[in-house]
């Protein structure tokens, strides 16, 4: 919505994209299901917004995975969720919402989801920054 999940999403394809690691950023606007046919592993990174909810450009694609209920059992992915632990009711559940999401269509979760947290007092791109290799570790691995 504020377009902090993309800020960190190319913070991250700059900071780690190289010859071994091609990284590309992909807003979720007008994306669908199909997005996942690759043979990529794929990095989701959104914020919460609202009530707990997904952002608007994210929720055709939340939604549109919710309706088809495609076969994800050949997705390989991680999730970096956005969010601010003074919403304690729905801390985080941006990232929490696709992450369940995509394990009940078969999609196999690499790693710990990360939840980055505004009001630590650290900017979330330096979280992510933190997060990141760890990650990549296992995603290399996969």
């Amino acid at each position: 919505m504020t377009g902090t999940a993309e800020m960190v999403a190319q913070e991250l394809e700059l900071t780690f994209g190289d010859d071994d690691t091609e990284i590309v950023v992909t807003p979720m606007d007008n994306l669908g299901p199909e997005v996942f046919d690759g043979d990529e592993i794929y990095l989701i990174c959104t914020s919460t917004y609202g009530q707990g909810d997904v952002p608007d450009n994210g929720k055709p694609l939340y939604d549109a995975l919710r309706a088809q209920r495609p076969d994800l059992s050949a997705v390989r992915y991680g999730v970096i969720g956005l969010g601010d632990n003074t919403y304690t009711d729905t801390f985080n559940f941006g990232g929490q919402k696709f992450d369940e999401l995509l394990a009940e269509l078969g999609a196999r979760r690499i790693g710990e989801r990360a939840r980055l947290d505004s009001a630590g007092g650290q900017m979330p791109e330096d979280l992510a920054l933190e997060w990141m290799p760890g990650w990549l570790e296992l995603a290399r691995a996969a």
